[in-house]
Formats: structure tokens, sequence, C-alpha cells
């Protein structure tokens, strides 16, 4: 069975960027996209997807925040931060985010490895 992704980013080129990378990555599949915080949150509740990759800087409801109060939910997804600043430049704390990667970074392996970690993070939850 496919990991279902929810990519969101309010920029275009991006979202394609990200959407080409689940597509070549065995197992995971795109399943919808968002452009703000807000619509993240409608399109997990429409969805229910596995996976969502969420950039950091959002209009509205910033990537950091959605990812608060997804991780808040009891049955919530694995969400992995993103954005073009450097690790150091973002704080994630307390957001409860599997991971934060650089977008430059993203790849099929990185994808796969981020899924394992925060997929085991849920279930110690759990």
């Amino acid at each position: 069975m496919d990991v279902r992704v929810l990519i969101v980013d309010d920029q275009e080129p991006y979202r394609r960027a990200m959407a080409a990378v689940v597509e070549a990555t065995d197992g995971f599949r795109v399943v919808g996209t968002a452009t703000t915080g807000e619509e993240s949150l409608d399109a997990v509740d429409d969805l229910r997807p596995d996976l969502v990759l969420m950039d950091v800087n959002l209009p509205g409801l910033d990537g950091v925040e959605a990812t608060r109060r997804l991780a808040g939910r009891r049955d919530g997804p694995v969400v992995l931060l993103l954005s073009t600043y450097d690790v150091d430049q973002v704080d994630i704390e307390g957001s409860g985010a599997a991971a934060y990667l650089p977008k430059a970074e993203l790849g099929p392996d990185r994808l796969s490895a981020a899924w394992q970690e925060g997929r085991g993070r849920l279930l110690d939850r759990g």
C-alpha cells in the first residue's frame, strides 16, 4: 500500500518539484496539494494523508503552526517540514514535525528515511 502524501507549498515550482520527488520514490504517491496552512488542515481532514510535506513559510497560518495543530491530533499524519532556509534558521522545536529538510536536499532516499523515522515516532506515541 502506498504512502499517501499531501504537499503544502505556496509556490507552484516547489509543489511541482516535491511532487516529482514523491512520484520518483517507490511506494509513495501524491494525493493532493495545498497552498496555505489553513488549506493544509482542511486537506488533511478530506484526504487523510499519511505524510505531509509542509513548507515553513506560508501566507496566513505558517507551516510550523499548521504542523503543531496536525501533531496535536490523535490520528494526525507524519509531517516533514521543508524550507529554503538552513536548519539552524528554522525553529521547529515543539512543532511535532518528524524532521526538517532544506528543500534542496529532498530526494527519494531522504523522503523514505524521514518517513520511516516519523512513522516510528508516531508508533511510539500511539
